[in-house]
């Protein structure tokens, strides 16, 4: 077959190829069939209201997904405390520290002025000390304890303004005391003062027996205290606490 006759073939063959189709080519101006667009994004979970949204038919939040944050409260001025109300929480602070103050004179512990020299060395004139009142609800009275009591009935006072005397126990209910040259004994038994100062001597003190029931009290100046060796044992009702601690002055602080 000649190359003529191939190219003839060939035009036959595309003859018939494009039989089923236009042979034209489309005109420019000619409507093309519309080009379908993806659907665009909407808000994740659906649109509001609509289907697949949270609040609409078949929606529901993804999970994980944060929750919006609630609104936050409107802000509202302080008022500021009026004078009366200022003057109100000061006096109720007022009065209950003086309650407080009250109750703790009256049933813990109180301050003690010293107006004498009987307790010299260990207590000066004008010193203070702190009572508590509690401590013979708690244990018994101890020899050698520094307690404050009541003045006893009978008992004539230089001060008639001084109430409460201090002194040193020395016999408790039972205790046989005497004096022997100048040392005080107890039970037949030298006592051991170390509190008295070197050289002191206990004068005044026959032999007795304490009454059960009260207590022998002495000051540490023995030469000057006025004390059981002349008004006798004191009964315990009499006592109003232990002395524990020298406050005054403050540069000689001290526990007794």
């Amino acid at each position: 077959m000649s190359e003529y006759s191939s190219d003839a073939t060939r035009q036959t063959e595309l003859s018939g190829y494009s039989s089923g189709y236009p042979a034209t080519e489309p005109d420019a101006t000619q409507e093309l069939p519309p080009f379908p667009r993806p659907p665009l994004p909407g808000p994740v979970g659906g649109s509001p209201g609509g289907p697949g949204s949270p609040g609409g038919p078949g929606g529901a939040d993804l999970p994980g997904e944060p929750a919006p944050p609630p609104p936050l409260p409107p802000l509202r001025r302080r008022r500021r405390p009026s004078a009366v109300r200022n003057a109100v929480e000061w006096v109720g602070i007022v009065v209950v520290a003086l309650l407080a103050a009250f109750l703790i004179k009256t049933f813990l512990i109180q301050a003690f002025y010293i107006p004498s020299p009987s307790m010299v060395p260990t207590l000066q004139v004008r010193d203070r000390v702190l009572v508590n009142k509690l401590s013979y609800d708690l244990h018994p009275v101890h020899r050698g304890d520094i307690v404050v009591f009541k003045r006893p009935p009978g008992e004539a006072a230089s001060d008639p303004t001084i109430k409460d005397l201090i002194k040193r126990v020395i016999g408790l209910p039972g205790d046989v005391l005497e004096a022997r040259d100048g040392v005080v004994y107890v039970n037949d038994h030298p006592l051991k003062e170390p509190y008295l100062p070197a050289g002191a001597v206990t004068l005044n003190l026959p032999r007795m027996t304490v009454p059960l029931g009260q207590y022998f009290v002495m000051g540490d100046n023995r030469l000057d205290s006025k004390d059981s060796r002349s008004f006798g044992p004191i009964p315990k009702n009499l006592i109003v606490g232990r002395a524990f601690v020298k406050v005054w002055p403050l540069s000689a602080i001290e526990f007794l």
